[in-house]
């Protein structure tokens, strides 16, 4: 080593937001909760079913967060168990922004005829029943979280006063960033519960006699690798609380942050992807390798592989994935190793499956493919990169990226010299 590299700082990973025994066990408590209703379901309905799911994997992770890692008592919660600060006009206002929360989401869903159809029917069943358990369970948590608040005035305080009409009292900053991630809650959670239910649905009925050879295997664990996805990801989006630091810090701020994440999702995809970006021909990987069993099986399990990484990157999250928000910083699992490895996994996955650098019949169409999926890759690349200048305003995003230059997998790609 030379001298100049001896003399370099050794720059250390920050702690991740949340530890990998707690992800662990939500992904434990995850897979035992469907496996419980697998063996006897109870429920009337399958919103029902999902969300006993949720919040049978809610409980393990906060089970280890509380007790155990101690998330309460971290500096960003903005909370000090030593305050006893007590008002109760101030906890009633932040009531009111509660239900003025809803409202705005309610509204929005009334307004855009999206949300009329039968698809999410079990969103709203899920939603008859936690509504009120929500708004009646909020009373207590919001005059206990308000009492020990370092600053007790915080976004529902200033949503509130915007529907008392207080404007005078409003920080207009401050209630904007609450809408948007009321925003992205609104708009995320529906499609990602629906998702999670229809995949509920499938799995609870699924049979394991029916395996045979590795394609059923292939198509099986593709399908139930997702599944954990989704149902994970709906958890992030149902719970967001201060007092497990789960809750939201800040919201994307451009539009093109926005426009690049919310076109990878429906119903914004529907057109997006089959009008500009559709990279299929129909000749996938495995008629390609149809008559090569042993090629078959070790390309299948590459793509496994690829998706198990994605799934890996939401389990390292707990409770704490969202879409648009920065809801604390995650350096383990797979963050460990780069940035961004779901992007890479699944940008990955999509040219392993569709294959469109295999001619088949027509050249000029298999190019077209490669540069209609490289234009995905693309969005996904602009993705990464609004989400880092996001959350680069936490210095713990900041010291991260700086040791993924010096220590991630993908360092080669970094050219200039680290200082």
């Amino acid at each position: 080593m030379s001298r100049s590299d001896s003399s370099k700082p050794t720059r250390t990973l920050p702690p991740s937001a949340t530890n990998g025994w707690t992800a662990f066990a939500g992904a434990a408590a995850f897979i035992g909760s469907v496996a419980i209703l697998y063996k006897s379901n109870p429920f009337p309905n399958i919103a029902y079913s999902a969300l006993f799911v949720l919040l049978f994997t809610a409980a393990a992770i906060f089970s280890m967060d509380l007790p155990w890692q101690n998330v309460h008592r971290r500096g960003t919660t903005g909370l000090d168990f030593s305050r006893h600060n007590l008002s109760w006009s101030r906890s009633l206002c932040k009531f009111i922004g509660l239900l003025g929360s809803f409202a705005f989401i309610g509204l929005l869903y009334w307004v855009f005829p999206e949300y009329h159809g039968a698809f999410y029917d079990n969103y709203y069943r899920m939603l008859k029943f936690v509504l009120p358990v929500w708004v009646l369970a909020s009373i207590p948590y919001i005059v206990l979280i308000d009492r020990i608040m370092r600053v007790p005035q915080d976004s529902y305080w200033h949503m509130g006063k915007a529907v008392m009409l207080q404007w005078q009292q409003v920080d207009f900053a401050i209630l904007r960033q609450h809408l948007t991630g009321w925003l992205i809650k609104g708009y995320f959670l529906p499609l990602m519960f629906t998702y999670f239910c229809n995949d509920l649905k499938w799995i609870l009925a699924s049979s394991s006699h029916s395996l045979s050879g590795f394609p059923a295997y292939y198509h099986f664990f593709s399908d139930a690798f997702y599944f954990v996805d989704v149902g994970l990801v709906s958890m992030g989006y149902l719970i967001s609380l201060r007092l497990t630091d789960t809750h939201l810090r800040s919201a994307e701020p451009t539009m093109l942050g926005w426009v690049v994440a919310l076109v990878c999702y429906e119903p914004f995809w529907s057109q997006m992807g089959q009008q500009y970006l559709n990279y299929g021909n129909g000749y996938g990987w495995e008629q390609w390798l149809s008559g090569f069993p042993l090629l078959y099986m070790a390309w299948g399990s590459v793509i496994l592989l690829l998706v198990l990484v994605y799934v890996w990157a939401t389990v390292a999250f707990g409770a704490r994935f969202s879409n648009l928000t920065h809801r604390g910083i995650i350096t383990g699992g797979p963050y460990r190793y780069t940035k961004h490895p779901a992007y890479i996994a699944k940008n990955l996955s999509w040219w392993l499956i569709s294959i469109p650098f295999i001619v088949h019949g027509n050249a000029w169409e298999s190019m077209r493919c490669c540069l209609a999926l490289l234009m995905l890759n693309g969005i996904y690349w602009l993705r990464a990169k609004t989400e880092e200048i996001h959350l680069s305003r936490d210095p713990d995003y900041v010291s991260y990226a700086l040791w993924m230059k010096e220590r991630g997998i993908f360092r080669f790609l970094n050219r200039r010299k680290i200082k």
